[in-house]
């Protein structure tokens, strides 16, 4: 049971987010634009939160998704939103800041 509620909170092992960054994972930041404005990666998309339904035809199924928002939050959810509309492989990417080491 520990381990089911631990992938229903997206707690386990770590994804190498580095070498999936390096293999073309689109990054997508879902805080408000205003949010983003104030700082973001330099190569990520913008798609708040709210947006992220009728947004989803401009992403490819077929590629990496690393979501990431101010602490976390959003991108699980952003996250989950796209797990179940087909996406296979979606990393929460956590806070941006966080991300920032990995900045191509």
């Amino acid at each position: 049971m520990f381990e089911t509620i631990k992938k229903l909170l997206g707690i386990g092992p770590k994804a190498d987010l580095a070498s999936i960054i390096a293999n073309g994972a689109v990054i997508i930041d879902v805080r408000t634009t205003g949010e983003y404005a104030g700082g973001h990666l330099k190569n990520s998309v913008n798609i708040p939160l709210a947006n992220l339904g009728s947004q989803m035809a401009k992403l490819k199924k077929d590629k990496p998704v690393i979501t990431c928002c101010a602490s976390g939050m959003r991108s699980s959810s952003a996250k989950s939103v796209l797990q179940s509309n087909g996406f296979t492989e979606v990393y929460n990417g956590g806070s941006w800041m966080n991300l920032k080491k990995y900045e191509r």
